[in-house]
C-alpha cells in the first residue's frame, strides 16, 4: 500500500501534467519543432509521408470532432496523459506487486534481530 506521502506526491504531480497538457500547451509555439527544422532546412520536408494512425482521434496533437481549437488541443492533451499515467501505473503496479515477493520473507520466520535492523 502506497503511503499518504508518496500519494500526495504522485496527485500533485498528475495535477501539474493535467495543468501543462490541458491548459499551458495552448500556449506552446506553432514553429516546427528540431526534426521538422531540419528537414525544412535540407530541403527534404517533401518526402514526408502520412503515418498509419494519422486519422486517429487523437492526432496532430487535437481531438477530432471538437471545433474549438483550445479544447481540441486540451482534451488530447488530457487524455495523453491519463493514459500514460495509466500505463506507468501499472506497470509500477506490476513490478512492485514481483518485486515484494523475493524481498523479504514473512516476519513470522525472521529472527527478532532482523527485525530490529529494518
Amino acid at each position: 500500500m502506497m503511503s499518504k506521502r508518496i500519494t500526495t506526491i504522485v496527485a500533485a504531480g498528475l495535477a501539474v501534467a493535467l495543468l501543462l497538457a490541458g491548459v499551458v500547451s495552448y500556449f506552446a509555439s506553432g514553429a516546427p519543432d528540431g526534426l521538422n527544422k531540419v528537414a525544412i532546412e535540407r530541403g527534404f520536408d517533401g518526402t514526408e509521408e502520412p503515418h498509419d494512425l494519422a486519422e486517429s482521434p487523437l492526432s496532430g496533437y487535437e481531438t477530432r470532432g471538437v471545433d474549438s481549437g483550445f479544447l481540441a488541443g486540451s482534451l488530447a492533451g488530457i487524455a495523453g496523459v491519463g493514459v500514460t499515467f495509466l500505463v506507468a501505473g501499472g506497470l509500477v503496479y506490476l513490478v512492485r506487486r514481483r518485486g515484494t515477493t523475493d524481498a523479504l520473507p514473512p516476519a513470522e520466520t525472521r529472527s527478532s534481530g532482523q527485525q530490529a535492523r529494518r
